[in-house]
């Protein structure tokens, strides 16, 4: 009898290179989502991150994971359902509201203020549009950006209408269209004029249009009175430990920055964008255009460049900061990837982490998270005096190169927090070293000028400030 080993047929090896293909991808996954917990665990570690994390490809989410606490008194984990404040990420979706009415033909991007505010002052209401509204080149001052905005005025309510003739209407500091400068006021007037046309409050058409057709249950218009599950607590990292952040009557950042949401919810925000489920692909290209600084309707739109090559990804991001929390949604659309950052202890370095992030996902090297110069430094100062600070930061910078963050921004952190905590004279001594070590630096030197006319040192105040002026 002849034995012969039979040959595969096609459809079975098929299946077998498809099953290969699949495991594979299933392992590089799961060995990236390694990679993206180590970077992240140590950012945490370092006391850098506290928040989730969602990261995904054009198919599933392959990492998502919260790291400390939602609430710091109750020791309550952040998890992937953790609610967040979202700050600025709320101007793309104030964008796709707008985008959405201009495709209906209710609003022209090219109709001025006063087309939708008819009470708007004229003078300045009859030169701005729809469009350097969204674009940020309206010239009209941004609120928050007021004297004293945040001390004086943050706690209280106000209808949208008395904001805007209050804190929305004063005169232009450039003409329309001719310069980028990041702006609240205008996306403030954005929800005013849905409002107006619609007839709706601004949560309501949030939600109609937005968070019920995608099924986003876990986003939502933050008030402070709602009782919200699972909605974490704002921080805010200070030298001497964490405190709660200060309170922010949420009438006030509006359209601009008022709603909360989950990483899981801004996934299928981000799946969403790449359908016509919302907008037709005409006005999508028009609302990911970018203008004056890369600035789309509500998105900074650009390309950044992976380590060790020469190869540019492009990237549709935007971030957000509001009392104690800050966030940044990055979208690497060439391959629909997606990062989500949600982080609940004031200002830290997102930017940095995600584009960690984007390197791990296309194989390439990433810089390690690195410990804060200025934390030790203070903690140095807290035990001894300026003069050993100072030669401790030289000592670490000579033995420790990689392992501390020496840039500028830490000095220049330090000597604020310094400056806050009235210990003038040692705030002068860290810009000072600032100045020494990043003697090009226009904002070092400004610093220095600051803190020497804070301490009535007003011919070194003006030597500085004029130094910082020719750099």
């Amino acid at each position: 009898m002849n034995h012969r080993f039979s040959t595969p047929s096609k459809k079975a090896l098929v299946i077998i290179a498809l099953s290969f293909f699949a495991i594979n991808n299933f392992v590089f996954a799961q060995y990236k989502g390694f990679k993206i917990n180590k970077m992240m665990q140590l950012y945490h570690d370092y006391g850098q991150f506290n928040g989730t994390v969602l990261v995904a490809d054009d198919r599933k989410v392959i990492f998502k994971k919260g790291y400390g606490s939602a609430n710091m008194e109750w020791n309550i984990a952040n998890e992937p359902n953790t609610k967040f404040r979202l700050g600025s990420i709320t101007k793309q979706f104030t964008s796709m509201i707008i985008m959405q009415l201009v495709e209906e033909g209710k609003i022209q991007l090219d109709g001025k203020i006063t087309n939708y505010l008819p009470g708007y002052r004229i003078d300045t209401g009859n030169k701005v549009t729809i469009h350097h509204l969204l674009t940020h080149t309206s010239g009209i001052p941004s609120y928050t950006s007021l004297p004293n905005f945040f001390k004086d005025v943050s706690r209280n309510p106000y209808t949208v209408d008395e904001f805007v003739k209050q804190f929305c209407s004063d005169s232009l500091a450039f003409e329309p269209g001719s310069k980028f400068s990041y702006n609240n006021s205008g996306y403030f007037l954005l929800g005013a004029i849905i409002e107006k046309v619609t007839g709706k409050t601004y949560e309501t058409v949030l939600q109609k249009r937005i968070l019920d057709l995608l099924h986003m249950k876990n986003t939502g218009y933050d008030h402070h009175e709602t009782i919200i599950a699972n909605r974490a607590t704002g921080y805010e990292k200070t030298p001497n430990g964490y405190i709660n952040s200060a309170y922010l009557d949420m009438s006030l950042p509006f359209s601009a920055g008022s709603m909360y949401s989950t990483v899981g919810d801004l996934y299928l925000w981000n799946k969403a964008l790449y359908t016509e489920d919302m907008l037709s692909d005409k006005y999508k290209n028009i609302m990911f255009k970018p203008f004056l600084n890369n600035y789309a309707y509500g998105w900074g739109v650009g390309k950044i460049l992976l380590a060790e090559s020469e190869d540019s990804l492009q990237v549709i991001s935007h971030g957000g900061g509001i009392n104690g929390f800050n966030t940044l949604i990055t979208r690497l659309v060439d391959d629909k990837y997606l990062i989500v950052l949600l982080n609940n202890t004031g200002g830290t370095a997102l930017n940095k982490m995600s584009i960690g992030i984007t390197n791990i996902l296309y194989g390439k090297p990433y810089d390690e998270p690195q410990k804060s110069i200025a934390e030790s430094l203070f903690n140095t100062l807290l035990e001894k005096n300026i003069a050993s600070t100072i030669e401790h930061y030289h000592d670490l910078k000579k033995k420790y190169p990689d392992n501390y963050n020496f840039s500028e921004g830490e000095l220049n952190r330090l000597g604020y927090q310094l400056l806050g905590l009235e210990k003038v004279d040692e705030a002068i001594e860290i810009f000072k070293l600032n100045v020494e070590v990043y003697p090009t630096s226009s904002n070092a030197y400004d610093s220095l000028g600051e803190a020497y006319m804070n301490n009535n040192q007003k011919k070194l105040s003006v030597k500085n400030y004029e130094k910082s002026i020719e750099l």
